[in-house]
């Protein structure tokens, strides 16, 4: 049984061990499991030890690419529970079972004051991390968590939301802010192509919206799963070609909306091509810089409208926790590989290059504690 401490600092925390297990980032390619300090924390923080993390193509590419610096700890779709907390915490207690946002803006700036939230400078600095450079720390067994977000950017679960459902709170905000932005419209006919997680969870969010949602994938596992959330209309991508799909379903027209939910630039001129004129088009997983040569006539004369979206909105915190706890969407369904820490590479690896019966890979700590 743990029994609660306070420290000189004033920090309140269970009996923590002085290191842990987590799985670090060296460089290109380059992820090893290794024995690391326990992050320490300061007053207005909290300590949380990470049951759930969930993989996100974001850290994917970093790992990929290797265009962060190293050492670092990734992982930012974090649940797990709360084992310390620093001077002046007085809104979570030790026990409280939370989600971590890595990311919290200012709600000062000029991008705040435009609601471009991932443009501000604070919303920049990542507030969580498992030791060296802060980089979401998901991906070990203990996260500190820094005063800002412990502010604005804890979630407390209630008893009946499972740690693997919390930790889609997060990408799940990501893909409502994109729907917001896209402003879908009940009758609408929206394609969406790509269905991994992230797909899959776009589309039942416009669903949601009304929308009349196509879904096209190379992987028939992937477009057998959405229809267990009602996406029955689909597209095989490896041998049907969803614009004419799109275009036959609406009279020549195109889709009013189509949502590209795949890193790969070639798709964007697919995209552009399966919107009808005046549609819109929305680039959610073009996260590298890159140039990509597209049709300005599209733009200019065909007035499509090509848009971004990129990370949360601070603004639907409490309408996505609402949706994601309410249990009216079984997210953790998506997740169809759970790996203990000590697999953790295992576990990137398989994420980084899917499979066909590969949805959600997700990393659990809390495996370990939950035996003990």
């Amino acid at each position: 049984m743990h029994t609660a401490v306070q420290t000189q600092s004033g920090a309140r925390s269970l009996a923590i061990p002085k290191l842990m297990r987590a799985a670090v980032y060296r460089g290109q390619q380059d992820v090893r499991l290794e024995t690391v300090p326990v992050p320490e924390i300061g007053p207005g923080e909290i300590l949380v030890r990470v049951h759930t993390c969930g993989i996100c193509g974001t850290d994917l590419k970093k790992i990929a690419t290797g265009s962060h610096s190293a050492p670092r700890v990734f992982g930012h779709e974090t649940a797990g529970q709360i084992v310390a907390t620093g001077d002046g915490v007085d809104n979570f207690a030790i026990g409280d079972r939370v989600m971590v946002f890595h990311h919290i803006p200012c709600r000062e700036c000029y991008y705040c004051r435009h609601k471009v939230f991932a443009q501000c400078p604070v919303y920049k600095k990542v507030g969580a991390t498992a030791g060296f450079e802060p980089s979401g720390g998901g991906f070990a067994e203990y996260v500190r968590v820094m005063d800002w977000i412990v502010r604005d950017g804890v979630v407390k679960l209630p008893a009946h939301v499972s740690y693997e459902q919390a930790s889609f709170v997060e990408p799940v905000n990501t893909c409502m802010k994109a729907i917001e932005a896209l402003d879908v419209k009940s009758g609408e006919t929206l394609l969406v192509i790509g269905q991994g997680p992230i797909g899959l969870i776009l589309a039942i969010l416009s669903q949601r919206a009304g929308a009349q949602v196509v879904t096209s994938d190379l992987y028939p596992q992937r477009l057998k799963m959405g229809k267990s959330y009602g996406l029955r209309q689909t597209v095989n991508g490896a041998c049907d070609d969803p614009v004419k799909v799109v275009r036959d379903m609406t009279d020549g027209r195109g889709a009013d909306v189509v949502i590209l939910a795949v890193a790969a630039n070639s798709l964007i001129r697919t995209a552009m091509d399966a919107a009808r004129p005046g549609g819109k088009i929305m680039l959610f997983a073009q996260t590298q810089r890159d140039e990509v040569s597209i049709d300005p006539a599209s733009i200019c004369v065909d007035e499509k409208i090509l848009l971004g979206s990129y990370s949360a909105s601070v603004d639907l915190q409490e309408e996505n926790v609402r949706l994601v706890f309410g249990g009216e969407v079984d997210f953790a369904g998506l997740i169809t590989h759970r790996f203990s820490l000590e697999r953790a590479v295992e576990a990137l690896e398989l994420a980084a290059h899917p499979v066909a019966e590969s949805m959600k890979v997700v990393i659990q700590p809390g495996m370990q504690w939950e035996k003990a």
